[in-house]
Order: structure tokens, then C-alpha cells, then sequence
């Protein structure tokens, strides 16, 4: 049953996130491709945002790039409980969004059974340095572990993922 479910949250997912860029997203794409920023340096959070999409077969959501370099900075998979846990964390560093609202509240009926790994996600949240409006474009040559130093705190990077911190 949970499996059919995830099907129809990974469905809302595809049909809602071009709706939702194209006609509610103002900020300019970057207009980058994962194979341009896989020729960043190998430490940077550029790289690690092209291996990530690499790894993955995504390429870059015009407009919605951000939302990669959430879950590299994050360590949240791509998977449907995931993505839900991510909005729930996004809410608790302080996003506001009608797409996150629309996640966090039917991804919380859909698949309850993750509603403690929401709660938990959305506390982390609330403990990490703001960092869901940051000029992540203007970042990917940064170093990836002095960017992650800068938004959590030493306990909350000792594991590689925030995710297995709960």
C-alpha cells in the first residue's frame, strides 16, 4: 500500500514542479548544465551539485536549482519521504512557499508514516544557520565543507548525511 502511495506523491511531484516553475518561480535561471559544473574543482560545492545531479540522471530545473543544492547541502535523497522531509526542514529554517505548503500538507496525508522523520526534519530545521535563501549560484566554488561548517554545527556534521542523524 505505502509503495502506491510514494507512486502518487512522486506523480504530484512531476505534474506540479513545471506548473509551479514556470508560472509562480521569478528568480533567472542559471542557465548551467551538470556537465559545466562537474569541471568545478572536485572540493567544491559546484562539483558536488553536478555529481549529485549526475549520480541521480537529473539535470538542472531551470529556475528551481535551489532545490538540488538543498539536498546536496542537506544529504536528503530524492526519494518521496525525503522530499517531504526536506520541505519540512526548509519550513523549519524559515521558507515560505505556496509549494512548500502544498508538500508539507498533502506529502504529511499521503505518507504519514513518516511523520516523525518530518517532525524531526523540521526541528533540525530550526537548529541550522539560515541558509534556504543563500546565493547558492554565487557558491559553487566554494568549498563544499567550509559551506556545510558554515550552517550546521560540529554534533550536526559528524555524520556525512544530516539524515542519519536521526
Amino acid at each position: 500500500m505505502r509503495r502506491y502511495r510514494k507512486k502518487i506523491v512522486a506523480f504530484l511531484f512531476e505534474i506540479t514542479q513545471g506548473i509551479y516553475t514556470k508560472y509562480f518561480k521569478k528568480n533567472t535561471p542559471w542557465n548551467l548544465t551538470k556537465k559545466e559544473l562537474l569541471l568545478y574543482a572536485k572540493s567544491s560545492f559546484g562539483y558536488k551539485l553536478g555529481l549529485f545531479l549526475d549520480q541521480n540522471g537529473f539535470d538542472l530545473i531551470p529556475k528551481a536549482e535551489r532545490h538540488d543544492a538543498y539536498h546536496v547541502i542537506t544529504g536528503y535523497t530524492s526519494n518521496e519521504e525525503d522530499e517531504i522531509a526536506l520541505q519540512y526542514l526548509c519550513f523549519g529554517n524559515g521558507k515560505r512557499s505556496l509549494y512548500l505548503f502544498g508538500v508539507v500538507i498533502l506529502g504529511s496525508i499521503i505518507l504519514p508514516d513518516y511523520y516523525r522523520y518530518y517532525l524531526k526534519s523540521y526541528h533540525l530545521g530550526k537548529n541550522l544557520n539560515r541558509f534556504y535563501d543563500l546565493d547558492f549560484k554565487g557558491l559553487l566554488n566554494t568549498d563544499f565543507k567550509t559551506l556545510k561548517t558554515s550552517i550546521f554545527n560540529k554534533k550536526q556534521l559528524k555524520n556525512e548525511t544530516l539524515k542519519t542523524t536521526f
